[in-house]
């Protein structure tokens, strides 16, 4: 059996990355992926958005940032130009790459605080913030019985 695989904006990791407790929504799905529970992915793009948003608000949370990347995260490629031909005006134009990788990667849910910037047709990828997606899982794993 596979695991989950979801999809992170920049937002989610930078806030993730920046958490000040552990018990962030953003930081417990970024621990759940270092633990290979769920499959964490996100872009090149998102990466370099975390980079620069972390060395021009939080430097000191740089090698932190690059210690989960490498731990928690599943890098991939930015869609090419044809790829996101046939998703456009699903998204913001500049956050279509991540909903094109994302479905691409075939992830469950994306995770974002922009959910408002997302407009996927049909149900190819479920878009949710952090929070919402730890209440589902929590949901889920409380209905198990051992």
């Amino acid at each position: 059996m596979s695991n989950l695989s979801v999809f992170l904006d920049a937002d989610a990791i930078f806030a993730g990355s920046a958490a000040p407790t552990a018990h962030s929504a953003s930081h417990i799905i970024l621990r759940l992926g270092e633990m290979t529970l769920i499959d964490c992915v996100t872009s090149t793009q998102a990466i370099t958005e975390v980079e620069r948003n972390l060395a021009d608000k939080l430097p000191s949370k740089l090698s932190e940032f690059q210690l989960i990347v490498s731990r928690s995260l599943r890098v991939v490629s930015d869609p090419e130009l044809e790829e996101l031909c046939q998703y456009k005006g699903q998204a913001d134009p500049k956050d279509l790459p991540i909903l094109v990788a994302a479905v691409r990667e075939k992830c469950s849910s994306l995770l974002t605080f922009n959910i408002r910037h997302y407009h996927p047709s049909a149900a190819t990828i479920t878009i949710q913030r952090p929070g919402e997606f730890v209440r589902t899982v929590r949901a889920i794993l409380s209905q198990i019985r051992t």
